[in-house]
Formats: C-alpha cells, structure tokens, sequence
C-alpha cells in the first residue's frame, strides 16, 4: 500500500494500491469536504484507487477562500486534478459534486485534455432543468439551517454547536452560491456512459430529473434508485461501491464484469 502518488492539495491522502489501474475522482456535496469518502478505499478493489477531492475552506484547507461560482472552481479543480491524468479516471459527484464533476468534464473536452471513463452522477438532477438546490436564493443565517436540518445531510450536534457552526457555514454559504448562480450553457452531449442514483425518498431530487440525465450523453445510460434521502451516500454505501466497482471492471484489466 502507499498514499496517493503525485501529492498536492487537492487530493487527500489515502492508502491507494501500486496495481491501481484507474482512479475514482470523488467530489462532495454542497458544505461537505473529502471526509465524506473517508474509509472507501479499503472497501474497493485494488484496482481502483479512490481519490477524494479536497476543495479550499475545508479540510486541509480550511484557511483558503472557498470557491462562489461553478466556472472558477471548476477550472481550480481542473488544474488541480492534471497531474493525477497519467491513467485512465472516473468522476464521482454527490449533489453539487454532480454539476462540479460533469462541468469539469466538459471544460476538460474544450481543452483536449484527458476525459473520464464513466460519469457517477448521485442525488442530482440533469443540468438543464431547474433544481431546488440551485434555485435557492440567499438566505439569512437561522433559515439557512433550519435548511440544513430538512436536509438532513449535517450532523444536529454540529448545527446545535455554535463554534462548529461558525467554521462551517461561510464554506456552506460559498457551496450554495456556486450552485445559486449555476447557469447551464447547452454543449453536444458527452460521448461517455453517465450512471446516475438516486435516493427514493429524496425530495429534492425527482425520478424525472434524474434520468433526464441521459440526454446529456450518446453513450450508454444506466439508472438506479437506492434507499434512503438526499444524503443516501452516508446509508447506503455499500451498495453505492457495489455498483461503481461493477461499473469499472473492464478497466480493472481484467476485461468485463
């Protein structure tokens, strides 16, 4: 075992396999921080490396500026990501991670630059419709958690704890605005198979929204519900793992599942 190999900021460190054939790129929800895919490496195959994204105000980097709008932190992590380029890579997003990983992939195509394998889009809706994450307008402190308790994606000891609060919220407050100011330019679809789960319980995230992901590919498409809310990746993890360790095996070098 050794820990993920080039080092920089943007990646947290874990306990990666010398037979990695491909590399999970892992980015969090809105608020959330590399912590979320805390524990995920032991539970893949070798194979497969997991790379947790670490974003700036968070973590590691929780003396930086966190990001506002989608296009700035979207090139950062671009940037950030090129030297980990060296082999074949998948992008995991949950929420806000979903929008951030499938609008670097397309900067990625403007460029030239190297395109992930397979898109593992969870607890998001398409791009092009409306979203109540991203409709979401500002709002004042005690609103914006009672927010946070409806869903049901932060700790109660954390909201209930003031000094928590007030290292967590202005990197919540900068998530949500990256997802408030979201504007979705229309591109030719990706030519990548897109896999997207959602929570059957999930309020802010509807079926319909959900598969209407597959007009954002002419590649393959492939939908499925899971127990649980929005924050599904916290209960059902397992079976989350399950289905993208499936979804890699050809790349493994092992050829199909």
């Amino acid at each position: 075992m050794r820990e993920t190999s080039p080092k920089n900021p943007w990646i947290s460190p874990v306990a990666g396999s010398e037979n990695a054939k491909i590399r999970l790129f892992c980015l969090p929800y809105a608020g959330g921080s590399s912590q979320i895919y805390r524990g995920w490496q032991s539970r893949f195959p070798d194979e497969i490396e997991v790379c947790a994204v670490n974003l700036p105000g968070r973590g590691s980097r929780l003396a930086e500026t966190p990001f506002t709008d989608m296009p700035s932190v979207a090139g950062a992590v671009k940037d950030g990501l090129l030297p980990f380029f060296d082999r074949p890579f998948a992008f995991l997003g949950h929420s806000m991670g979903g929008i951030l990983s499938f609008e670097i992939t397309r900067l990625l195509r403007r460029l030239g630059l190297p395109l992930p394998v397979k898109l593992f889009i969870s607890a998001c809706g398409a791009p092009h419709l409306p979203s109540p994450e991203r409709r979401a307008s500002a709002q004042p402190e005690p609103e914006l958690i009672e927010e946070l308790r409806r869903l049901n994606g932060t700790p109660p000891e954390i909201l209930d704890n003031h000094k928590l609060l007030n290292i967590l919220l202005p990197v919540i407050k900068a998530d949500f605005s990256v997802c408030r100011t979201y504007v979705y330019t229309a591109e030719p679809p990706l030519d990548i198979p897109i896999i997207v789960l959602r929570g059957a319980d999930d309020n802010d995230v509807s079926e319909e929204s959900a598969v209407a992901w597959k007009e954002q590919t002419t590649n393959d498409f492939l939908y499925s519900t899971l127990p649980g809310d929005h924050f599904f990746c916290h209960t059902e993890t397992d079976k989350i793992i399950e289905i993208i360790a499936r979804e890699l095996f050809y790349y493994t070098g092992y050829g199909a599942y």
